[in-house]
């Protein structure tokens, strides 16, 4: 494809920005949190058949996905199931016989805390070059940046030698497993996929964090606080144990670096590791000694670390204390490993789909970027773990992704577009080339 054509597709994409901002108001305007993807998904349906697609709508099975190595119960599949949440899935055929790729983003959300926003976290307000609303910047923006640059490829005439599949799916705040993975045990799995993670264009995202909870249950022996004596106090036991993590994760940080962590969050020097006791929760009444006491804990950690590897120093530290306890040598706690159980990923950055959208996005913007990632699990680890899919990410510029009034810039949701459309012609090919 000539210059000149590729600077239309950039042209045409900047001229309907007000379609592609749209698209996002539509998208916000369909809260997606806790299991209600549904009616998102319909918005997605009927962009795709806008442009002559025929999606494939499909509600995932977990018996078809429970022996997959990446495969975890989500928080959400436990409370809701999957019944009525839809993922949403299209092709366009390529026109000879260049490489596939994928454009997929996720259409699920946190919760929001209403009293807390200044704006209204489902009707996108658009002021000052931003739109505000949950989900705008993570990730209902990226994906309509995917759509929209597949409307405008379709728009112009402009035939890709290859396939570019479209993908919307659910699950991903959880963990992904009945979303990405869904898909990619659906048969969708191209020569290469871009996820649309709001990592700031022209910055690229090249590696996520692996992500294991558990959940520590320590005995004690109930007793009234007046006759402590008689009792063991759980509360007590339990601290051991939360010390004896607390300075592992002071070891961990101090060990462990990852430099496109701190590219992506500079205040994340020194701490790119992170081993989080999010719930303790012990006994029911101030004069009763608790017979029993609960830790509930995050732990991530950037590319370096595989899974079994971060148990087992858990498993260890824990089983320190108590060797070195006599009431927890008699009554062993019991440790529970439950819910997210992600690996790291990182893209290698020298494969040629990394550098193409790499090159597109600083082409663009007309600024460097940098290699970012590897603080939170995402989607990426089950391309690139699994089946050996190269996938960089690339999205746009926003803040308080999860928090109050999160907001993206429309400027980026352009660029995005812009990007994605540039690299799906290098990358597929054109009918003429």
């Amino acid at each position: 494809m000539s210059d000149a054509q590729q600077r239309a597709v950039v042209k045409r994409i900047e001229e309907t920005r007000d379609e592609l901002v749209g698209l996002v108001e539509s998208l916000v305007e369909q809260p997606t949190h806790e299991g209600n993807e549904a009616a998102a998904q319909e918005v997605v349906i009927d962009e795709l058949e806008g442009i002559g697609l025929e999606p494939d709508v499909w509600e995932p099975d977990v018996s078809e996905l429970e022996d997959h190595p990446g495969y975890f119960d989500t928080k959400t599949y436990e409370e809701y199931g999957y019944d009525g949440r839809p993922n949403v899935a299209a092709t366009i055929d390529g026109a000879g016989d260049g490489r596939s790729l994928g454009f997929s983003g996720h259409i699920d959300v946190v919760p929001v805390d209403e009293e807390r926003w200044s704006y209204e976290p489902w009707a996108a307000t658009v002021e000052n070059g931003r739109i505000y609303g949950r989900g705008t910047c993570d990730m209902k923006g990226g994906l309509a940046a995917g759509i929209h640059a597949a409307k405008v490829l379709d728009e112009l005439g402009v035939e890709l030698a290859g396939d570019l599949i479209l993908e919307s799916t659910i699950d991903e705040e959880a963990g992904g497993t009945g979303g990405a993975l869904s898909a990619l045990e659906r048969g969708y799995q191209p020569d290469a996929a871009i996820i649309t993670e709001p990592y700031g264009v022209p910055n690229i995202g090249v590696a996520s964090a692996g992500v294991l909870y558990f959940r520590v249950t320590v005995p004690g022996r109930a007793a009234h606080a007046a006759h402590a004596f008689n009792g063991v106090n759980a509360a007590w036991k339990a601290t051991r144990i939360f010390e004896a993590l607390r300075e592992l994760e002071s070891e961990r940080k101090q060990r462990i670096s990852f430099q496109p962590a701190v590219n992506e969050r500079p205040a994340a020097e020194g701490s790119v590791t992170n081993l989080n006791v999010g719930i303790f929760d012990s006994g029911d009444w101030p004069s009763t000694v608790p017979s029993e006491a609960t830790m509930e804990c995050r732990l991530g950690w950037p590319p370096g670390e595989s899974r079994e590897e971060v148990r087992t120093e858990i498993e260890e530290t824990i089983q320190d204390v108590v060797d070195q306890d006599e009431w927890l040598s008699e009554n062993p706690p019991e440790l529970e490993w439950f819910g997210w159980r992600a690996e790291a990923h990182e893209v290698d950055r020298d494969a040629e789909i990394t550098q193409l959208v790499s090159d597109n996005a600083e082409s663009v913007i007309g600024e460097d970027g940098t290699w970012v990632g590897g603080l939170a699990g995402l989607d990426e680890r089950f391309y690139v773990n699994y089946y050996d899919i190269p996938c960089p990410s690339v999205g746009p510029r926003g803040e308080n992704i999860h928090g109050a009034d999160e907001y993206v810039e429309i400027d980026s949701l352009v660029e995005t577009a812009q990007t994605l459309a540039l690299t799906a012609i290098d990358w597929c090919g054109t009918e003429r080339t």
